[in-house]
């Protein structure tokens, strides 16, 4: 009778093991018009080393025409020419500035210009003022455009990857949809953002399954550079066990055929 008992115990145990984990569905912390309460935005600041764009537009173009990064035709050879920016950056078709490790970025005509610590919005304004102030044009129009900004998502996820951030503010919840979203294997209420702060390399934990944590979260807005981590669950870990045997080997299943074959002859013996 005690053999029963033990045989058992040990099969609730393993089927056990195959019930569904708990921590799959995001939000679940939330109801039906459940209001939540954000940080602050905290919109892309731009840093040394970022690259932008910045086009000056007008009524009059001629006269805009010299603001902007100036181009040049290169011979490539065999006939061929190309159109490139002098002392730019020219990457997927973008002309860019680099900014330097001062914050600084050198325009045509008007110099030096600070523009690290700054969003798209302060820069273009910025650029604006100075353009009327020094009396270039009395209707510009600056836009800014970040050519080189971008996140990384690795581990669990669909499509891991580098992503470049296309707006000013980008969610943890952006990168995640941008990689595909995470698989069943990957930890949602684990997952790591790795940011470097004043030289450090920091790492923030949210959790998914958690909306309130997530919204309250110094990475909830991911900066350029961010690092996102989706590590396994204790299923992949399982899986990549030496023996193999886990909820979805076939050895695992022919273990478990053979166990409660084993009960069902010890129960109608």
């Amino acid at each position: 009778m005690k053999t029963i008992h033990f045989v058992i115990a040990v099969a609730l145990v393993l089927l056990a093991s195959c019930s569904a984990p708990k921590n799959i569905e995001y939000f679940q912390d939330v109801e039906n018009g459940t209001a939540l309460k954000l940080l602050e935005s905290s919109a892309i600041r731009i840093k040394p080393n970022d690259k932008i764009s910045i086009v000056v537009n007008s009524l009059t173009p001629e006269l805009a025409m010299p603001l902007n990064l100036p181009y040049v035709s290169t011979r490539l050879g065999q006939g061929s020419t190309a159109t490139i920016g002098v002392n730019s950056n020219n990457q997927n078709g973008i002309l860019s500035y680099s900014v330097d490790a001062d914050g600084y970025v050198e325009m045509p005509q008007i110099g030096k210009v600070q523009v690290a610590g700054m969003t798209r919005a302060e820069v273009s304004e910025k650029v604006k003022q100075i353009i009327i102030e020094q009396g270039i044009l009395t209707d510009p129009t600056v836009v800014v455009e970040f050519t080189n900004l971008a996140i990384s998502v690795l581990g669990e996820v669909s499509k891991p990857g580098r992503y470049a951030i296309d707006r000013d503010v980008y969610t943890i919840y952006d990168a995640i949809g941008a990689a595909g979203d995470l698989t069943i294997f990957g930890r949602r209420e684990a997952v790591k953002v790795m940011r470097v702060e004043n030289g450090e390399q920091k790492v923030y934990t949210v959790d998914l399954c958690n909306a309130e944590s997530v919204a309250k979260s110094p990475v909830y807005c991911l900066r350029q550079g961010d690092m996102v981590y989706v590590a396994p669950n204790d299923m992949r870990a399982r899986q990549s066990t030496v023996n193999g045997n886990n909820v979805l080997s076939t050895s695992f299943w022919i273990s478990l055929a053979s166990l409660l074959t084993t009960v069902c002859v010890l129960i109608f013996k």
